[in-house]
């Protein structure tokens, strides 16, 4: 399609292997595809996901070996191809821009390197460096320990892991033009390996809603759902355009808990949201508006997983006082972790914090009765694409480091 970035197939068939093999992390104990599974559309199905050093998957996944929970939701894959998008990450850190003249304003800043193909393969190079993602704690591994010094110098390590396995080194010379010899491997033809096949696997535009834009009718309740997702409640006033997100920045009010997305000289296990990226106090709690492409398939919602259902998800913004007031610490899916009691929920006792969220809201309420919220749920579930559970290339069986597949 036109309004994707174009992809080899060659080099996605590389991306869909290094996406499920754990050579990418510091500990090689964790894969891409760990938090953002096929079996879980491209989510980990958690609130906060268990990252470098847990076990399992999705619900069932253990807490295992690990210091923090991974601040946010793992954001789903749906569409990130799409020509339209410029910017991602929940705090939007990685945008397009010649800023630091690679084409991107990036936490590596200057040190992102020339050559990346688009913005979902730059993306692809940072869970490798995030410590509770992929990279594992200072002291456990080199991926680790060098990610502590600078951001960038991580990427020449796992680049020579990658070099030392025969089969990848040859299915990238056969691949990518810039490579003629082992030494021509860099990170770069990694991120844009995985980002090829990222940016092909997860495209879907054959919803319910798509038929319905070349003329077929919705069924009932899904068209009273459209009808006012454009209408008077106002939905499309942020989720507009053919990917359901105008890509901006929005305070939700949602239920504040979990470790917190800390700063150097923030401690506090909070979340500023878009504040952190650009420090402007007018960006504090804003997050960016999500893509509700195949949104019925990604429980649960909100940048931290606050919401089960669609239907949670509905009432909070028709009305996110009285839901914020209204939830409660069971509703978040976070695998059972006893020694992270104390911090799971402990900025909810910060009563000057909880008064600066609450402040901070972009959202006016709008009465939607019983019956309403049910029809806004049919219409998200009409944007489920009808082949969604049928990706063109999936889970590989095996990869080439020989290391286990998720």
């Amino acid at each position: 399609m036109d309004d994707f970035v174009d992809s080899d197939p060659a080099q996605a068939r590389i991306g869909q292997l290094l996406f499920y093999d754990r050579i990418l992390s510091g500990n090689r104990n964790i894969s891409c595809g760990t938090c953002h599974h096929h079996d879980l559309a491209s989510g980990d199905g958690l609130s906060l996901g268990i990252g470098e050093g847990g076990i399992g998957l999705g619900e069932e996944r253990l807490v295992g070996d690990i210091r923090k929970r991974v601040p946010r939701n793992a954001p789903s894959l749906w569409n990130i191809g799409h020509n339209s998008i410029d910017v991602l990450f929940h705090d939007g850190r990685l945008e397009v821009s010649n800023q630091f003249g690679n084409g991107f304003d990036s936490p590596a800043e200057e040190w992102l390197p020339q050559g990346l193909d688009n913005i979902v393969a730059a993306q692809a190079l940072f869970p490798l460096t995030a410590q509770f993602e992929m990279a594992g704690n200072p002291g456990e591994n080199d991926v680790a320990g060098a990610t502590h010094d600078r951001i960038d110098a991580a990427w020449p390590i796992i680049a020579a892991r990658v070099r030392g396995n025969e089969t990848y080194v040859d299915m990238f010379i056969e691949a990518f033009d810039s490579v003629e010899e082992p030494l021509d491997l860099t990170i770069v033809e990694i991120g844009n390996a995985l980002g090829a096949f990222i940016n092909t696997e997860w495209r879907s535009f054959d919803s319910p809603y798509d038929a319905w834009l070349a003329g077929t009718p919705l069924p009932e309740n899904a068209e009273r759902g459209r009808a006012l997702f454009f209408g008077e409640a106002r939905c499309a006033t942020c989720h507009s355009g053919p990917l359901f997100t105008d890509q901006g920045f929005h305070a939700l009010g949602l239920p504040a808990f979990g470790p917190g997305r800390t700063r150097t000289f923030d401690k506090m296990p909070r979340d500023v949201g878009r504040m952190g990226e650009t420090d402007l106090l007018s960006d504090a709690y804003r997050f960016r508006t999500p893509s509700l492409r195949n949104v019925a398939l990604t429980a649960p919602y909100g940048h931290n997983g606050a919401y089960p259902s669609l239907a949670d998800m509905i009432r909070h913004h028709a009305d996110p006082v009285s839901a914020r007031a209204a939830w409660t610490t069971d509703m978040a899916a976070l695998p059972d972790a006893p020694r992270f009691g104390g911090v799971d929920f402990a900025i909810r006792q910060d009563t000057r914090e909880m008064a600066r969220q609450v402040a901070v809201l972009d959202i006016n309420p709008v009465a939607l009765s019983v019956a309403e919220v049910t029809y806004i749920e049919a219409f998200l579930h009409a944007l489920t694409g009808v082949t969604a559970d049928a990706r063109p290339m999936g889970r590989p069986e095996s990869v080439p480091s020989g290391l286990p597949v998720d």
